[in-house]
């Protein structure tokens, strides 16, 4: 049975966390991170990607919602288990591969 793809589940979060974290990152470096964190979730554990996968969808639900980003932004503050574990997956992937290729990016995502 073929894998869902995780980037139609993530991607659109992936994206808004790393424009609101890094606003100066260039579109084309932000796609490239986002379909490097795609990638690293597709190459989980069955089990552990299922959930993840699970918990992408229910914060892709909720950015396709008017006032979707005012939401997740309260939902990622507060001390949900699994639940405030997700950004950090998307945050942790998403700067460990920003700063591994170009470590010359500053806090905002700007190149120097």
């Amino acid at each position: 049975m073929p894998q869902v793809p995780a980037l139609p589940v993530v991607g659109s979060f992936a994206q808004r966390l790393l424009a609101t974290d890094l606003p100066d990152l260039p579109t084309a470096k932000r796609n490239e991170t986002v379909g490097f964190v795609a990638h690293r979730i597709d190459t989980l554990p069955s089990f552990t990607r299922f959930g993840v996968l699970v918990l992408g969808s229910v914060f892709r639900t909720l950015l396709a919602v008017p006032g979707g980003w005012t939401a997740v932004s309260v939902l990622m503050k507060l001390p949900l288990p699994l639940v405030a574990e997700y950004p950090r997956l998307i945050r942790s992937l998403s700067f460990a591969y920003v700063w591994e290729h170009w470590p010359s990016t500053t806090p905002t995502g700007a190149s120097t």
